[in-house]
């Protein structure tokens, strides 16, 4: 039975993909429940519904007082500019790139499954802060119940991959096989591929998650043929992510790793003023490509974004200090001074 899904549900699975905070996620669940049209045809996805709005209700309530102690979290609340996942097989340098990155010490060893949970940092670019969340290799011999949650949050991975290793296009393609049986597709595209990006997601259930990835190999200062041996990788592997070579040990490529982010990430920096007072060009807010005025809003404070009345913006566009409404679309670099 065809299942004739409202404009209203549409619109509401639209903020459920775009959402990054969990509050954010569940007011989008309820209204996807509330709206979807209520026959045969959508009983499972009304069951699939109600099952996330159960999960994320426990997530956002936090551990039960007085219950049993529990062990480390294992999803990541995102923060930043965006969060990005650290995945790919046993023994390929992911933790210590982590390290170098974020500077986050988190265990090492030259032996395999060293990571057993998310380890959270943050890693600057320019004037923002990307997550970095390392997470436990990938094998089937090794398998993590909670891979697909921890994955949930995340904008995008790095599919972190040593070329040395025997096994190399084997382990790679048990990574990929193994997300896409627990409903997360590994994507080549990113948000800055525009509708392009969109129409993927569309093409999938609502509830299987499509992870940009960037293949990286690092360990680059061992490898002088690491560019040909990429090509060769994908060639074998029948993938065709973007890719990028980086080593920890002499710093090669990592400042190249933050500025691939930021731009695939599509980014969007926003600066906020008080009236009569400069602007705080430290600590821009950060959105995507394509968001308005009141998304900026609602970052700064709810009841801002509640109770907004207009707005200033300066920007790179012909504006200087002119009334804008709340569904203006923000660029980088725009000052708001925002009036409620």
């Amino acid at each position: 039975m065809p299942a004739n899904l409202t404009p209203a549900y549409k619109t509401a699975e639209g903020q459920y993909r775009q959402a990054r905070d969990p509050a954010d996620k569940l007011d989008a669940l309820k209204e996807m429940l509330r709206s979807i049209p209520k026959h045969k045809g959508t009983e499972h996805l009304q069951s699939d519904i109600k099952a996330k709005i159960k999960e994320l209700t426990e997530e956002l309530a936090g551990p039960r007082s007085g219950g049993a102690r529990t062990g480390p979290a294992t999803v990541v609340r995102a923060e930043g500019a965006g969060q990005i996942a650290l995945i790919g097989p046993p023994n390929t340098g992911k933790s210590t790139l982590h390290s170098v990155c974020t500077g986050s010490h988190t265990q090492i060893g030259e032996y395999p499954f060293t990571t057993q949970h998310p380890i959270p940092g943050m890693t600057s670019v320019r004037d923002i802060a990307i997550q970095l969340v390392d997470l436990p290799p990938i094998a089937t011999e090794h398998p993590v119940s909670w891979i697909t949650n921890a994955l949930r949050p995340a904008d995008g991975c790095l599919l972190v991959v040593d070329l040395s290793l025997p096994g190399c296009v084997e382990r790679v393609v048990e990574v990929r096989d193994h997300l896409r049986e627990r409903n997360v597709q590994l994507t080549p595209l990113w948000p800055c591929d525009g509708q392009e990006f969109d129409e993927q997601l569309d093409e999938q259930d609502v509830f299987t998650k499509v992870l940009p990835t960037l293949l990286v190999a690092a360990k680059a200062d061992k490898d002088p043929d690491v560019e040909e041996d990429l090509e060769i990788l994908e060639e074998l592997a029948e993938v065709s992510f973007p890719c990028l070579a980086v080593s920890a040990e002499t710093g090669e490529g990592l400042d190249e790793l933050g500025e691939w982010l930021f731009e695939h990430l599509d980014v969007v920096r926003v600066y906020t003023k008080i009236p009569g007072k400069d602007a705080d060009m430290d600590r821009p807010y950060t959105v995507r490509h394509g968001a308005t005025v009141l998304e900026v809003a609602r970052l700064v404070h709810r009841e801002i974004a509640e109770e907004f009345k207009f707005a200033r913006l300066w920007g790179a566009a012909d504006f200087d200090a002119q009334q804008v409404g709340r569904d203006h679309v923000v660029e980088d670099g725009d000052i708001l001074e925002i009036h409620v």
